[in-house]
């Protein structure tokens, strides 16, 4: 990954900040005041903050002992995507996760539409119709480190909230992201990143907080 991309003309440096292994109920503001602020240089940076960390802090975990899957999320996982890279929603309990998110009728209204969409070449329309954010949970993926092999992470609660009061703390703008080896998004951003959420995705778009034991949940960027 190279710490340096230019987007636009403007180059954006990439300062990964390596922590340790985060558990359940850690303090999101104690970790970054403890890893991101002495790697801070300069009064221009933002943080960009992997969503799975935030979740993980305010404890928004399943543990799978606590998932059965059923026909409706065993039905749907047929018909995802496979990517190569990343093992999305291909495993049913993560599916069933989602399908408790977001309601039965809601998530067979998604698959109809969805298939629908995909006959005139138009996809996305699944997670659009399913809503309530599930496309942002993660985990139960066997490549990751113990123990989030055995957690599905769910959406961050109030992510704008959190955002705002990293800047309003440190004054240090923040963006939560949903980023892995197939895309990113832009979960939430507080007003002092001064950049739009698809400058923002483009300069993170190569996920350069990596999918594995990185331990880099934060990424601090600086325009150079």
């Amino acid at each position: 990954m190279n710490p340096i991309i230019a987007i636009d003309g403007v180059n954006y440096e990439r300062k990964m900040v390596k922590t340790r292994l985060l558990n359940f109920n850690d303090d999101l503001y104690k970790t970054i005041e403890e890893y991101v602020l002495p790697a801070r240089q300069g009064g221009s940076d933002w943080l960009a903050i992997s969503e799975k960390v935030v979740s993980v802090c305010q404890n928004n975990v399943r543990h799978i002992s606590t998932v059965k899957a059923g026909w409706l999320a065993k039905l749907i996982v047929k018909g995802v995507k496979k990517y190569p890279n990343d093992i999305g929603f291909s495993r049913p309990e993560k599916m069933q996760v989602a399908v408790e998110l977001a309601g039965q009728p809601r998530m067979i209204l998604a698959i109809i539409l969805g298939s629908l969409g995909k006959l005139v070449g138009v996809r996305g329309i699944f997670w659009r119709v399913a809503g309530n954010r599930v496309s942002e949970i993660d985990g139960f993926n066997p490549a990751a480190m113990y123990p989030y092999t055995e957690y599905a992470i769910l959406p961050p609660k109030e992510p704008e909230k959190v955002c705002i009061e990293i800047e309003k703390r440190f004054n240090l703008p923040a963006v939560i992201i949903d980023g892995n080896n197939i895309n990113v998004e832009i979960i939430a951003r507080s007003e002092g990143v001064g950049l739009t959420a698809e400058v923002i995705r483009r300069i993170l778009l190569d996920n350069p907080m990596g999918q594995d034991d990185e331990m880099t949940p934060f990424v601090l960027v600086k325009k150079v």
